[in-house]
């Protein structure tokens, strides 16, 4: 269910373009299918998704959107797409809806919740 702070928030970004509006969207509707616990929340000028605890942001920047894990240096990265050097913070920068594919997307993501679900519930659970 969209609540009115995310549906301004995707308002804000139908005035890039349509094009910034369907990247932003496919990559909504990719964390979303992820599981049923899944929440959304506008936070930092982004979108913040949690599973029980944050693992990743959708953030739209002048010449791109950046799909942000939070805790992504700890994240396999077997395709070399995830770009940053701080200790803890990795991203993806994207420009199309198709780079959702050729950057593997879904691999992260996957492996994102599944790693926050982990954190969420400790090693014990």
């Amino acid at each position: 269910m969209t609540t009115e702070r995310v549906q301004a928030f995707l308002d804000d970004i139908r005035l890039l373009g349509e094009d910034r509006l369907a990247l932003v969207q496919a990559l909504r509707q990719a964390v979303l299918a992820l599981g049923s616990d899944v929440t959304e929340e506008v936070k930092y000028g982004g979108l913040l998704f949690s599973a029980g605890k944050t693992f990743c942001g959708v953030f739209s920047y002048t010449g791109h959107v950046s799909l942000e894990f939070g805790n992504g240096a700890q994240l396999d990265d077997p395709h070399r797409v995830l770009e940053g050097q701080g200790k803890l913070r990795r991203h993806i920068k994207l420009s199309t809806v198709e780079e959702l594919l050729a950057r593997h997307v879904s691999h992260y993501l996957a492996a994102a919740y599944r790693a926050g679900k982990l954190s969420a519930t400790g090693p014990n659970n």
